[in-house]
């Protein structure tokens, strides 16, 4: 897609900033405070990890969920992310390390005979993420590292889109969603429908459609780049990654 407010990405240097790092506030000492936090990151992470966790550590479907589990659990209860230096690279490689740790002590104490405590139980849906598992291409399974961002960027998407959808339904625009979906998200194979094809679809004006997409995508845009607001813990790394995932470019500021 190109050209201004049809282009999902685009160039635009103005961020959004009233959505807080969940990256920092879940070292915060305010109990309620951090607990909604890494709620937010075990949303954004625990599908990525598990995916992880299964070809990383050649851990079998059970054996990855406790470990996932038991991860995104005991962070609840400890002050793992406040060791957290984003001058020292970006909050999801520190995750992954954090999450190797994990593994390699959870591995090490079942070796010497040593069970772990009755962590809290998450609701995740497991089965779809080792349905998604099952579809990855060879080419992941040798490189673990991009794997794990590629499945950290889908997930983050994924979330933009649920809360597209969960937009669309309460301002009374399911249409609008509905084009994004068949336009952008689900194409028909071989090619997007054309405009016109939407329009006489939905019975809508051709230039309906395109204000409708427009706004969609504009919405999407502003979704992702929430969601990258709560899960960097720094602007620098904000930025970065906002370009990576949307290819916006943006004035650097002046001194």
């Amino acid at each position: 897609m190109a050209g201004g407010d049809t282009e999902i990405g685009g160039r635009d240097d103005r961020f959004p900033s009233t959505r807080m790092s969940a990256v920092r506030e879940a070292a915060s000492g305010d109990e309620a405070c951090r607990q909604r936090a890494i709620g937010t990151l075990i949303a954004a992470y625990w599908k990525p990890a598990y995916k992880y966790v299964r070809l990383r550590w050649k851990a079998d479907n059970e054996q990855a969920k406790d470990l996932v589990q038991g991860f995104f659990a005991g962070a609840l209860g400890r002050a793992t992310f406040a060791r957290y230096d984003a001058g020292k690279g970006s909050f999801r490689t520190f995750l992954r390390h954090c999450l190797d740790d994990h593994v390699r002590d959870q591995r090490d104490a079942q070796r010497a005979g040593k069970r772990g405590g009755g962590a809290a139980v998450l609701s995740l849906d497991f089965a779809g993420a080792e349905a998604e598992l099952a579809h990855l291409e060879p080419r992941d399974r040798e490189d673990l590292d991009a794997c794990f961002q590629r499945e950290w960027v889908r997930q983050v998407f994924a979330l933009a889109v649920d809360a597209l959808r969960d937009l669309c339904a309460a301002q009374g625009k399911q249409g609008h969603f509905e084009l994004f979906r068949r336009y952008d998200l689900e194409p028909d194979p071989g090619a997007p429908p054309s405009y016109a094809a939407l329009a006489a679809a939905a019975g809508l004006p051709v230039t309906q459609v395109t204000n409708h997409l427009a706004w969609a995508r504009r919405e999407f845009r502003r979704l992702v780049l929430d969601r990258l607001r709560e899960l960097t813990g720094s602007e620098a790394e904000f930025r970065e990654e906002a370009r990576a995932l949307l290819g916006i470019t943006f004035e650097e500021p002046r001194p």
